[in-house]
């Protein structure tokens, strides 16, 4: 990229009323080029393999849509920075987010993603992080910094995170056994575990818990 060549751009939201909206309120920037759009994390990458972005804005949690229902969840934004570190080094991803839990700070920074900021950023501050990201800065919102470092590292070990997750939509524990290719007795040791550290009475308030400090 020359000096003057404006900063490419690919915006990935499930919403597409808000991504519509970034995406004009961004394009009257004179060096900021939006160049491709996607409501997914899939999508997002088949899009940067395309259109080579310098910078991937990603909406923290993408719910794929068919026939204007859900179906089962693609790649967070997280772990769509992750892939497309490894597709296109060159690439910068930052996180945008309407759940600032503390977790998501910690898993955004590990795997390379160098801005993490809070929906309710002005179209003009967002494009000046998106030029500090671009010139080799990082930005992280202050108040998602605070939170994180008073919340602390999460009590549990990554099978039973892993775990812990599969279970955050009541899959049957046989399901759960299948996906995480263990025995129905040990993916119950490991939800009684979880639960036991997290204080919770039982696996659905051990998520409710770990997701309110971003621990899944």
């Amino acid at each position: 990229m020359t000096d003057t060549a404006p900063v490419r751009v690919l915006l990935a939201d499930d919403e597409h009323l808000i991504r519509g909206a970034l995406a004009a309120l961004l394009s009257l920037e004179d060096d900021i080029e939006v160049v491709a759009q996607a409501g997914s994390g899939p999508e997002a990458l088949a899009m940067a393999r395309v259109h080579r972005p310098d910078i991937a804005v990603l909406d923290l949690q993408m719910h794929p849509r068919s026939g204007g229902r859900e179906v089962p969840p693609g790649l967070d934004g997280i772990e769509t920075a992750a892939e497309l570190r490894r597709l296109l080094p060159d690439c910068r991803c930052m996180i945008l987010t309407g759940h600032g839990r503390p977790g998501y700070l910690k898993r955004a920074l590990e795997v390379g993603v160098r801005g993490f900021l809070p929906k309710t950023v002005s179209a003009a501050d967002l494009a000046g992080i998106i030029r500090t990201v671009r010139s080799g800065g990082r930005y992280v919102d202050p108040e998602l910094a605070a939170d994180a470092i008073s919340a602390g590292e999460s009590p549990l070990t990554p099978r039973e995170t892993d775990v812990l997750e599969l279970a955050a939509d009541g899959t049957p524990i046989a399901e759960i056994a299948a996906r995480a290719a263990l025995s129905q007795g040990t993916v119950r040791n490991y939800l009684s575990s979880a639960a036991g550290k997290l204080g919770a009475e039982n696996r659905h308030a051990a998520v409710r818990i770990a997701r309110e400090h971003g621990w899944i």
